[in-house]
C-alpha cells in the first residue's frame, strides 16, 4: 500500500475560511490518493463544510482547534498565547512528526514566527526564505525571498540561492537551474551595499550556476530560474506582480467587450486567451514554502480560493517525496 503524505491545513486561516480551504482540500483528495489531509480548526465549522462534498472519508480528518489567529495580531504573542489556535496545533503536528507539512492562508507574520519557534530551523540555516513559484514567459521561476527577512546579510542570500536552486532542481526538475541576483543593471559594479557584497560570493558557489545580475524587467522574460533577493524587494516585486497580472485581465476583458466587433472577436479567442492566462494566474502555482525549516510549512495568500489551497497541498507531495529538506541538510549545511 502506497504511504500516504500527510498535510495539516489550517482551516481557520485566511479571508476565505473555512469554505474555501475546506473545499481545496477536498479536491485534493479526490485528485490525489496518496494525500492524508488534517483539517485543523474549530470542528463544527469544519464538518458543517465538509457535508456539501462528497470525498474519501479515510482521506480527512478533523483536528479541533478552538482558537484562531487574527491577521491584525501581534505575531509572536499570538504563537505565545494562543496554544490552541489552528496554526498552532498544526504546526505542532509537524514538529511531532504527526504531519509532514502544514498549509495556511493566515497571519504571514505568525506563520513565519511558528515556522522558526515551534518547527525550527534546520540546524545551520541562518534565516529560512520565503520561496513562491512566479510564472514567467518560459514556464516558472522561484523568487527568494519575498517576506521572510527585510534585513537580509550576503551570507543569507547565499543560502537562499542554493537552498532555491536545490528547489528547482528536485521540485520542478530543472537541471542546473539558472541563478540570478535582483540588481539595477547587469554590471557587476551596480547595486546597493547588500547586492556588492553578495555578487562575488554567488560566483564563488560551486554548487550553483550563478548567471549574474538581473533587473526587473527581466524577470517576466523567465531570464532565470531562481531570482535571489532581500525580502523588501522580493514582496515588492511579488506584490506589483500581482497587481499588474489582475489588472491586465481586467484591461482584457474591458476591451474585448467595448464593441460589438471586439465581442465577435472575443469568442474566437476565447480558448487561447484563456490558456494564456491561466498561466499567468498565481493560484495554479500553490503556496510559497518556508525553505530551511525542519518540516514543511507552505504560506498561501490571505485571499487563497479552493484552487490555491488544491495547489499548495499537493505541492507538498512532491517537497516530501524529493525530500528536500534533507537535500538542504546534507547539500548545503554538510559543506559548511
Amino acid at each position: 500500500m502506497q504511504e500516504k503524505i500527510k498535510v495539516a491545513v489550517d482551516a481557520m486561516g485566511g479571508d476565505n475560511a473555512p469554505g474555501e480551504i475546506v473545499k481545496g482540500a477536498v479536491d485534493a483528495v479526490n485528485m490525489r490518493e496518496d494525500i492524508q489531509v488534517f483539517l485543523v480548526g474549530r470542528q463544527d465549522m469544519v464538518e458543517e463544510e465538509l457535508k456539501k462534498y462528497t470525498y474519501p472519508k479515510n482521506q480527512i480528518r478533523v483536528v479541533h482547534a478552538e482558537e484562531v489567529i487574527e491577521t491584525a495580531e501581534p505575531p509572536v504573542k499570538a504563537i505565545r498565547s494562543k496554544k490552541n489556535s489552528s496554526l498552532v496545533v498544526g504546526m505542532n503536528m509537524v514538529k511531532q512528526n504527526e504531519a509532514d507539512a502544514i498549509v495556511s492562508a493566515g497571519s504571514s507574520g505568525a506563520i513565519l514566527v511558528g515556522g522558526q519557534v515551534i518547527v525550527g530551523r534546520i540546524k545551520g540555516i541562518e534565516r529560512p526564505p520565503l520561496a513562491p513559484l512566479i510564472p514567467t514567459e518560459k514556464g516558472v521561476s522561484l523568487l527568494v525571498d519575498c517576506g521572510a527577512n527585510v534585513d537580509a546579510r550576503a551570507s543569507h542570500l547565499v543560502q537562499f540561492a542554493r537552498m532555491g536552486s536545490i528547489y528547482m532542481e528536485h521540485v520542478l526538475g530543472i537541471k542546473k537551474p539558472r541563478v540570478a541576483i535582483v540588481n539595477i543593471g547587469a554590471e557587476e559594479e551596480k547595486g546597493n551595499a547588500l547586492v556588492k557584497e553578495t555578487f562575488p560570493l554567488l560566483k564563488e558557489c560551486k554548487d550553483i550556476h550563478f548567471i549574474g545580475s538581473i533587473e526587473a524587467r527581466e524577470i517576466p522574460h523567465g531570464q532565470a530560474d531562481v531570482i535571489v533577493c532581500e525580502a523588501f524587494v522580493g514582496n515588492v516585486i511579488l506584490k506589483l506582480y500581482e497587481g499588474l497580472g489582475s489588472t491586465f485581465f481586467r484591461v482584457v476583458k474591458k476591451g474585448l467587450l467595448s464593441s460589438l466587433r471586439s465581442k465577435a472577436g472575443a469568442v474566437l479567442i476565447k480558448p487561447a486567451l484563456k490558456s494564456v492566462l491561466k498561466t499567468f494566474d498565481a493560484s495554479e502555482y500553490g503556496g510559497a514554502p518556508l525553505l530551511g525549516l525542519k518540516g514543511l510549512v507552505v504560506k498561501t495568500h490571505g485571499s487563497a480560493k479552493a484552487l490555491e489551497v488544491t495547489n499548495s497541498i499537493i505541492q507538498c507531495v512532491t517537497f516530501k517525496e524529493q525530500d528536500i529538506n534533507g537535500k538542504i541538510k546534507n547539500n548545503i549545511i554538510g559543506d559548511e
